[in-house]
């Protein structure tokens, strides 16, 4: 496979799967197997979930992105939640990429949150592979799980065009994948191989009309909060004054102190960026999920990303219970404020909303695994606090 040498190739591409099905430990294989860690670099097992919740519950919780150089190009991968409750996290995700690679375990077949978010991938109108991964398994059934894929498909209104989806089987573990389940697989390349064959390239040029969209948030104790986002077209420029498209309609002038591009789970200083690519940029103050970054003149922002709404409110409240003050240091409205305010920054599809009274902090979500997930994060942190039930939709209006 050529690939040209004069600019470096880019692919953007998400991984849909169920809990368990291989996901993360498919990535870290892609990983070693493109030569983007060093020979001698000590990599832990399963380095997208930097989460320690993640790490015990074996979940995604954060959509998260890394990127694998392959010879003179550039895979961009992103990990996204499978549950329905990260949903915020999802629609975000998508925003970045060109394709996906949904992924099946051979025995288990497509499961619930597979279908949630294909449905959203779908809706994108996305390039999908399907990978049946786990094809070692003593009780892998192949054929039937790729007949459910096909049914899922289906059932979710895809085109037929997107119904001519290849098909490549992996054993993620071992790090092969193989065209052909008749004909055993050595390594990944095929799967490197079939990512750019089949994802679409970044239609955007260079020298086009600047359009960034910030589709993630992130922070840094040396640079504060740092902006990801996707270039769709034009250069942006260290150094260089744009506009910036707010949420609600206004554009202000600001100026990039810091660009950054992705080399496998870590940043790299850049003067300049490649259509196509997923890049942070440090130094907005203020700067939120849902802007673009435009033109100084004849700015043309990109649609807002859509969010679906909160279903869930949760109030979290000082703890004045006889028990309080024995586990947590962290126990005062200001503490609890403070984390939540902070949370706000890099969570959209969470919401807090004032209850009347000071020690008191309505907290709206996307479900009760998002909100539970939140209160064991704090609490690890060393927060105390009361929550109350949990009021559903209808409730969580009022």
């Amino acid at each position: 496979m050529s690939i040209s040498t004069t600019a470096q190739a880019i692919r953007n591409i998400a991984i849909i799967a169920h809990v368990d099905h291989g996901k993360t430990t498919l990535v870290d294989a892609m990983l070693r197997q493109s030569g983007t860690f060093r020979s001698n670099e000590a990599v832990a097992e399963r380095v997208m979930d930097s989460n320690d919740l993640e790490k015990e519950r074996g979940i995604t919780i954060l959509a998260k992105n890394t990127a694998i150089q392959y010879h003179n190009s550039k895979i961009n991968i992103v990990d996204t939640p499978g549950h329905a409750d990260f949903g915020g996290e999802v629609e975000r995700a998508l925003k970045m990429v060109d394709g996906i690679l949904l992924l099946v375990d051979a025995s288990e077949g497509p499961l619930p949150q597979t279908r949630y978010v294909l449905s959203k991938a779908l809706e994108a109108k996305l390039t999908p592979i399907v990978v049946i991964n786990k094809i070692d398994r003593p009780d892998a059934r192949v054929q039937e799980v790729l007949n459910e894929v096909y049914d899922l498909f289906i059932d979710l209104d895809a085109d037929e065009s997107v119904l001519e989806f290849p098909v490549i089987y992996t054993n993620g573990k071992a790090g092969t994948a193989t065209m052909d389940i008749d004909v055993p697989g050595t390594d990944l390349q095929p799967l490197f191989e079939l990512i750019f064959k089949t994802i679409p390239a970044a239609t955007g040029t260079p020298d086009g009309d600047l359009q960034v969209l910030v589709t993630n948030l992130d922070y840094s104790d040396y640079l504060g909060r740092l902006a990801i986002c996707r270039v769709f077209n034009g250069t942006l420029k260290a150094g260089q004054e744009i506009s910036l498209s707010k949420i609600d309609g206004h554009i202000e002038t600001v100026k990039i102190t810091k660009l950054f591009t992705f080399h496998g789970l870590k940043r790299e200083d850049t003067t300049e960026t490649e259509v196509g690519d997923i890049i942070a940029v440090a130094g907005i103050p203020g700067i939120t999920i849902g802007e673009s970054f435009c033109a100084l003149e004849n700015p043309k922002p990109l649609p807002l990303i859509h969010i679906d709404e909160p279903t869930i409110a949760i109030v979290f409240s000082v703890n004045n219970g006889p028990f309080a003050g024995r586990e947590g240091k962290l126990v005062t409205s200001r503490n609890i404020k403070e984390r939540l305010e902070r949370e706000l920054l890099t969570n959209v599809s969470i919401r807090v909303e004032d209850t009347g009274t000071p020690d008191n902090f309505k907290v709206l979500g996307r479900g009760e695994l998002q909100l539970s997930v939140l209160i064991e994060m704090m609490r690890r942190e060393g927060f105390e606090l009361m929550v109350s039930r949990p009021n559903h939709r209808h409730q969580a209006r009022q």
